[in-house]
């Protein structure tokens, strides 16, 4: 348990496996948008809905009224002072908070998710006997999970009741609520105005909300246990919550480590198969995201039938040899400005056949999806990708950003990356050897890729990579730019495309300049341009994105580049977990609790930025700790 005041806007994450999911601080202050109690997926994982944003919890006993709970309010009011009542923190199982009462007596206040429903399980308990009235009020908005909410005549407030069953349907279009509890309910409409969320005022975005509150639960506390169940009308389960609750302890003990039942949190459902959510709050599923982080959410946990869904899943979206930079919210054209996602995805299917033996048509399925990877990119595809005469592979067009360094304010691509990335030629001579496993021609090309790679990328004078050769699509033109992308031809891939010297040199020279406890930098600090942090304006945050900002994903192919160029070896091995992974992993809980951020500043103290919920930062530490390490 913690009750440091350091931890009170640590968040932590209750995921659904359908996208949804509920989420807040240990000190139950709202600070983002995305905080929820009720967030559901409609077409999951997309389509997500804000239905629950939180409540107020009093208890009342003896004449005097206890609050349990805190707001912020603009222009920077927390209210009341339930906040400041909480002893200790839990985050496993799953967020429990004991709150101190005036009285010497205890409340436990604690909830939970299922997988496979969009539904909260919420409850409260008295420690040390006596009685007292616990009362809640929801606070509710209908809403975009993008979006905020403010006061309207058009919100309904009425609710349907049935027993132990109240139902409120706030808006046309949006999922209805449905709450089951063993209290009894009040109708008592209510608006609450002008909640503040810092989070999203430090960010440069709006930051009020107006939230309604259709009536009142109250429990006698004397009676036991307080239970109530929040769900999307569809969603609401047939058990009660204590049985719920002992069978998802009974699930959550059987994951092997905090960071495995962590990595739990990102495979969702998406068609008849599933996906991988990029982040949380705000991310869906990411193609690029999404097969970089397979190999250490499934293949390292041992969740193979998980990586098997996913990949096959994915086929179907296969376009020109492209995939997918993301699917879209809800109906939109699908987003294919990504060089790299149909390549990630070529390497995640390797690791997968090399994991286990499948049926003779799911491997004809995935290997007929390599193969049309390879022809498409051979032939030329969308953005100016396709193969050169040397072999490698050409990609991008002024205005569009298709690696993973892809910001992009306004109409500046903050780093365009146009022409032969470093990063993306590892990636295609490694695809080819995968393809070549089962098509000749692929093989003699990976052979050419390889060797003009090797005379066209080496810098010798510095003793590094050049991060693009052929910049903006024009013959002997290099970005000799310190950045991390040439790591991944040392590691981070099944086969380096350079060793020996060379190797070594690469690995010292990032490790010397981009290494932070929290990830490899994006550009090293001596570069032009280098933002030591990634905070203020959104236009400010994204200039820095890949500008300096360290990121925790890349610390797994660094260090398997560093256990390569030492050979491996068990000392290695040891040395590395020692230096790189057990420091990363001492972060788990600086911004999402028991996950990794998405990123961290590139100076010191590097203060952890963007989601606080990152699949592929717990997916790489997974790889390093289950397969790179072991």
């Amino acid at each position: 348990m913690t009750s440091s005041p350091s931890h009170s806007r640590a968040e932590w994450l209750e995921a659904d496996g359908l996208g949804g999911f509920a989420s807040g601080t240990v000190c139950g202050i709202r600070t983002r948008r995305y905080h929820a109690l009720l967030l559901a997926a409609t077409v999951p994982p997309t389509g997500r809905f804000v239905l629950v944003n939180g409540f107020e919890a009093w208890v009342e006993h003896d004449g005097r009224t206890v609050p349990l709970t805190s707001q912020a309010y603009a222009p920077d009011v927390i209210h009341p002072d339930g906040a400041a009542r909480i002893a200790s923190f839990a985050p496993e199982p799953w967020p429990t908070w004991m709150l101190g009462l005036p009285d010497g007596r205890r409340c436990e206040h604690g909830l939970f998710i299922t997988p496979g429903r969009a539904a909260a399980m919420v409850y409260w308990r008295l420690h040390g006997g006596g009685g007292g009235t616990l009362v809640v009020r929801p606070l509710v908005s209908g809403r975009d999970y993008h979006a905020l909410h403010h006061e309207n005549p058009a919100f309904r407030f009425d609710a349907a009741r049935d027993g132990d069953r109240v139902a409120w349907r706030p808006y046309p279009g949006v999922p209805g609520i449905v709450a089951r509890s063993n209290g009894v309910y009040t109708q008592a409409p209510d608006w609450y105005r002008n909640f503040l969320y810092a989070e999203e005022r430090d960010r440069g975005l709006d930051h009020v909300e107006d939230l309604a509150s259709p009536g009142v639960f109250r429990w006698d506390l004397a009676a036991g246990e307080a239970t109530w169940i929040l769900a999307a009308e569809g969603h609401e389960p047939a058990e009660d919550l204590p049985r719920l609750r002992d069978a998802e302890r009974a699930r959550r003990e059987r994951f092997g480590t905090p960071l495995e039942r962590a990595a739990d949190a990102y495979l969702v459902k998406r068609g008849a198969g599933k996906t991988i959510v990029a982040g949380y709050p705000w991310f869906t599923d990411w193609g690029r995201d999404t097969f970089i982080s397979l190999r250490g959410l499934c293949l390292a946990t041992g969740r193979l039938e998980d990586a098997g869904a996913v990949l096959l899943e994915w086929a179907g979206a296969v376009s020109n040899g492209m995939l997918p930079n993301r699917f879209p919210d809800r109906g939109e054209v699908l987003e294919f400005n990504t060089v790299d996602a149909a390549l990630w995805y070529v390497v995640a299917v390797h690791a997968y056949v090399q994991a286990r033996s499948l049926p003779a048509r799911d491997h004809r399925r995935l290997t007929d999806v390599v193969s049309a990877i390879l022809a498409g990119y051979a032939r030329g595809t969308r953005y100016g990708i396709r193969v050169d005469d040397d072999g490698l592979l050409a990609a991008g067009e002024p205005g569009v950003q298709l690696t993973w360094m892809d910001a992009k304010v306004g109409d500046w691509v903050v780093t365009p990356r146009i022409g032969k990335p470093v990063e993306v030629q590892a990636l295609w001579v490694n695809a080819l050897r995968i393809g070549g496993a089962f098509e000749a021609r692929w093989a003699d090309l990976a052979t050419r890729a390889k060797a003009a790679f090797a005379a066209r990328f080496w810098d010798e004078t510095r003793g590094v990579l050049h991060d693009v050769v052929d910049v903006d699509h024009r013959p002997g033109t290099v970005d000799s730019t310190m950045r991390p992308n040439q790591i991944f031809a040392v590691g981070g891939l099944p086969f380096a495309v350079l060793d020996g010297t060379r190797a070594r040199r690469i690995v010292d020279a990032v490790e010397a300049q981009l290494l932070t406890p929290l990830g490899l930098r994006s550009l090293a600090p001596e570069e032009r341009g280098y933002a030591p942090r990634c905070d203020g304006s959104v236009a400010a945050r994204d200039g820095a994105y890949h500008q300096g900002t360290a990121w925790p994903w890349l610390m797994g192919a660094f260090v398997e580049a560093w256990v390569r160029v030492r050979g491996g070896t068990p000392v290695s091995k040891t040395e590395a977990r020692r230096r790189f992974l057990e420091p990363l992993l001492a972060h788990a809980n600086d911004a999402g609790l028991g996950h990794l951020p998405e990123i961290a500043d590139g100076d010191a103290p590097h203060t952890a930025r963007g989601c606080p919920f990152q699949a592929w930062s717990v997916a790489e530490a997974l790889r390093l700790d289950r397969c790179v390490l072991a």
